[in-house]
């Protein structure tokens, strides 16, 4: 099992969290210097990367900082971090995320493949659906890397995260060569998109925005694409394919588009020419308070390779038929773990979410009960642009993660009230497919 060190360090040049120097109150919130830290970690001597886009946030004004291996930008001349939060929430913000990593697994073993490294149920996973997972540790279960995977047609489509680009790399290639092996008759093709883009395009207006690029046809499948499926989209104008997946990492309705490395900023620009007054460029700073309102785990902060998806509240990443059969990494321990506390089963701590008084509760802090005993710690935290308050997640002892418990966290030496909240913080929005009422 991976250090706990080990693990940071492969969250990149790490977010150290939103920094607000003043009390929070509504009237000062929109008005603070929402100031973000980067530090640099695993290969700092390395030169940093540059996506597609960097030419174009350089045009609209980036402040870059060091993250995943690539100058990116934090926030624009435009917008103050928050006014970009809130932006985001009532329009449309459009994201560059061109530096995490896109695979393709293909072959007669892909999918039992994946099975086998992931705890998701891609037996039954739709053509053109996704479903987040996570890359698992053999023996203890414990979490490589989070992951979202998607069917296409003849394939599956794998998006890792940037600042774990060589502990994934390493991980795959091993796991592939035990695997094409052993499994000769179902061989597997493991591809790395290198200078694929991707962009995600969040915030309500996102589909009216998108569809003002898409030819005809592209539109029409718009309509019908839900939350979790991805389609193939052609960008009006040109022949260029795009795959467009509702998804995002906001909680707001958005989309993720894979663009070619050759037509990245074109399409980029075409849809920040399309909705000039609608959508914005958006930075790491309004990314990282967005997801964490969204309840959403950064990886190297929130999980670990020593967090199983038990531990992490993520059971539900845990397919019905591979709780009943087992067959992937860490099945013996993770198995276990579901199991009621009466049959041996359960976990020791459980990530939860906070909502915190005074001062906002940065990563490192401690959670204390009545009697000022250590009972968790902090791991994401930052005051929240859409509710006026300071939320944090973390880990929490098991026994005192139900909603509405009361405990302390210890900010610069003083203790503050908190309350475990239910995440996400602020409620999703994501555009799902109608239920059909039972007859």
């Amino acid at each position: 099992m991976a250090s706990k060190s080990a693990a940071l360090n492969c969250s990149g040049p790490r977010l150290l969290r939103a920094q607000c120097t003043q009390a929070l109150r509504p009237r000062k919130l929109a008005q603070q210097h929402h100031h973000v830290r980067y530090a640099s970690a695993g290969t700092a001597n390395a030169p940093l990367g540059k996506t597609h886009l960097y030419a174009l946030h350089s045009k609209y004004g980036a402040k870059f900082v060091p993250f995943g291996g690539y100058q990116m930008p934090v926030q624009y001349s435009d917008l103050s971090i928050v006014d970009s939060h809130t932006w985001t929430r009532e329009k449309a913000s459009l994201f560059d995320v061109g530096h995490m990593v896109q695979h393709h697994f293909s072959g007669a073993g892909a999918e039992a493949f994946l099975e086998s490294i992931t705890p998701s149920s891609l037996s039954t996973l739709p053509v053109q659906q996704s479903t987040l997972s996570a890359l698992l540790h053999p023996r203890t279960g414990g979490i490589v890397d989070d992951t979202v995977i998607a069917r296409l047609s003849d394939k599956f489509y794998v998006v890792t995260n940037a600042g774990c680009r060589e502990k994934d790399t390493a991980y795959f290639r091993q796991q592939l060569e035990a695997w094409n092996s052993s499994n000769s008759d179902k061989p597997v093709e493991w591809k790395i998109l290198q200078g694929q883009g991707l962009v995600a395009l969040q915030g309500p207006l996102s589909a009216e925005i998108l569809s003002r690029v898409l030819d005809d046809k592209s539109k029409g499948d718009l309509k019908a694409l839900y939350f979790g499926q991805c389609v193939f989209a052609t960008i009006k104008g040109t022949n260029t394919e795009v795959l467009v997946s509702r998804a995002g990492y906001t909680g707001e309705d958005g989309f993720e588009i894979s663009i070619p490395s050759h037509a990245t900023e074109a399409v980029t620009q075409s849809l920040l020419d399309s909705s000039k007054d609608e959508l914005r460029f958006a930075g790491l700073g309004a990314r990282d308070t967005l997801r964490l309102e969204a309840g959403m785990c950064l990886y190297g902060h929130d999980l670990d390779d020593t967090t199983t998806p038990v531990e992490g509240a993520l059971s539900w990443i845990i397919g019905k038929d591979r709780r009943a059969n087992g067959g992937f990494h860490g099945d013996s321990v993770i198995l276990q773990q579901l199991k009621k506390k009466s049959e041996g089963g359960g976990v020791s701590r459980r990530r939860i979410g906070l909502v915190v008084e005074g001062s906002p509760a940065r990563e490192g802090a401690e959670i204390v009960n009545e009697a000022g005993e250590k009972i968790g710690n902090i791991t994401s935290g930052c005051p929240s642009p859409t509710l006026k308050k300071n939320i944090a997640m973390g880990y929490i002892v098991d026994g005192m993660h139900k909603t509405g418990t009361e405990v302390d966290v210890v900010v610069r030496g003083k203790r503050r009230k908190a309350v475990v909240t239910k995440m996400p913080f602020v409620p999703s929005k994501y555009y799902k497919q109608p239920t059909t009422a039972k007859a």
